[in-house]
């Protein structure tokens, strides 16, 4: 077996262990309303698009629920209906900005599967390359993305308005 080293996350995973429920990260980002700082692409009615802090790759979203829940089975009917159809921007966004060649799409529910914040889902979108991995994050602990957070937000927020 191959084992993937992320060790550039731990403290992130870290922070957001010890914030616990009453200080849920998500949830925090959501009541601020501060959209630049922490890089929210878009806001609906029920999700908030947000960029990853430590992308996989250019173009890393997240599609987080504005209330705090943990499991899919409480999401409500008009949630699943705008889950749906903001799924279906992101991807064309994603598609049109970064012509990706294809993409990861999925969430990790529960600390088992590898969720850094289980308590409030969120769904992560990553677009991928042909090569767009290398040896750099085995050998050298590094992975180059190839844009600044702040310029991917400007490219992917014109496509929610």
């Amino acid at each position: 077996m191959e084992a993937l080293f992320a060790p550039w996350r731990a403290s992130y995973i870290e922070r957001a262990r010890k914030n616990g429920k009453d200080n849920c990260m998500f949830c925090a980002v959501y009541n601020e309303k501060s959209d630049d700082s922490h890089l929210i692409v878009y806001r609906g009615k029920h999700f908030f698009v947000m960029l990853n802090l430590y992308p996989y790759n250019p173009g890393h979203v997240m599609l987080v629920p504005n209330r705090h829940i943990s499991y899919l089975k409480d999401l409500s009917d008009d949630e699943w209906l705008e889950e749906g159809m903001l799924s279906a921007k992101i991807e064309k966004a994603l598609k049109i900005t970064y012509s990706p060649e294809g993409m990861n799409v999925g969430m990790n529910l529960g600390k088992a599967s590898g969720a850094g914040i289980a308590e409030h889902i969120h769904m992560h979108f990553v677009p991928r390359f042909i090569g767009d991995t290398n040896f750099l994050p085995v050998f050298a602990q590094t992975k180059v993305i190839s844009e600044d957070l702040g310029s991917c937000l400007q490219k992917l927020r014109k496509h929610f308005k």
